[in-house]
């Protein structure tokens, strides 16, 4: 067995234990998981992309990316009174708008190596961000919460399959893709969320009434958003689905060690990221929404600094793809010429 495939097995248990314990404590699982895996998480993936030059041409790249973080940042908190609650459009359209710049901008970092076009490229998008007013909801929270977790998380775990040519890579896709349909079909299980998960939990909130709006959007019932989030079937099984993205994306990260290479991370970073997630911890321990606030930045700029490497790893998967269906239709004309 190779090692390749011996990660993959690991990958596909560590799946399966998301999804049971999702299944049983979905809010408690999400919230300790948040707060202890997310913070090393954080800082271990910007050490390791810092080490790679973020894989961007430019030098620089990351600073632009950074200061679109913090820009973001000072939006959100100015207006949200909670951290994730729901954006109206007429005061989240700058933070939107700061996400859309850092996710094309990243984009732009990729592909384009001449500062001409660069700047020309930059320009056409604050264009298009002036005149466009639809991407609200997509990227000011599905973008830097549920894609990244689970939409990129996916394209990662295809493209480590189709590159080592792996079907036991291919296996840990499908039940990385069945593991939430499971959650549709079987009804929801467990206790209701503690007193203590949903005070915590109250910051998220907005990620989830805006999944059960999309959902429905015609639903004129009395039943409170509160109720529907926390007890309703349809509210515990995006809550399970959240859990599950969450915990197997942290997961996944920290089971890739022939890829991060912890070996060769310098100590000196190696003490630094213990001490900032041991303080992390700690303020998550004294007061969680103290904490959420204390790491928002940090966690948004993680997710900004990995635009590049997402859509490097989406071209890299159509690069496989093509290859594929290429290379068949270069063995099938070698066999007629043969025949």
């Amino acid at each position: 067995m190779t090692a390749a495939t011996r990660l993959d097995y690991a990958n596909i248990g560590l799946m399966l234990l998301s999804f049971a314990v999702a299944m049983f404590l979905p809010f408690e699982l999400f919230l300790f998981s948040y707060a202890v895996l997310g913070p090393a998480h954080y800082l271990t993936e910007i050490s390791w992309l810092h080490q790679r030059k973020y894989f961007t041409h430019g030098p620089r790249d990351y600073v632009a990316l950074i200061a679109l973080a913090i820009v973001a940042a000072l939006f959100f908190l100015s207006y949200s009174s909670t951290l994730l609650e729901p954006i109206r459009p007429s005061t989240g359209v700058p933070y939107n708008t700061v996400v859309y710049l850092a996710f094309a901008g990243a984009l732009i970092m990729v592909v384009v190596k001449s500062t001409f076009y660069r700047v020309a490229a930059v320009a056409l998008l604050l264009l298009c961000a002036t005149f466009s007013r639809n991407y609200i909801l997509f990227f000011s929270f599905f973008l830097p919460t549920l894609i990244h977790v689970y939409l990129f998380t996916g394209c990662f775990i295809l493209y480590g399959a189709l590159k080592s040519k792996s079907r036991t890579g291919l296996v840990s896709l499908a039940v990385f893709m069945l593991c939430p349909l499971l959650f549709l079909v079987i009804k929801p299980l467990g206790a209701p969320a503690s007193a203590y998960a949903t005070a915590a939990y109250q910051m998220f909130e907005g990620v989830n009434s805006s999944i059960i709006h999309w959902l429905d959007p015609s639903d004129t019932s009395n039943v409170s958003i509160l109720s529907k989030v926390y007890a309703s079937p349809v509210g515990l099984v995006i809550m399970r689905f959240i859990a599950f993205a969450y915990t197997y994306h942290y997961l996944n990260w920290f089971s890739k060690t022939s890829i991060i290479q912890w070996h060769q991370m310098p100590k000196a970073r190696i003490a630094v990221v213990l001490l900032l997630w041991l303080a992390s911890v700690g303020v998550y321990a004294i007061d969680y929404q103290l904490g959420m606030k204390w790491l928002f930045f940090l966690s948004l700029a993680h997710v900004f600094l990995e635009f590049p490497l997402n859509h490097l790893t989406i071209m890299n998967i159509g690069r496989e793809l093509k290859g594929m269906v290429f290379g068949r239709k270069q063995e099938a004309a070698a066999r007629a010429v043969k025949a």
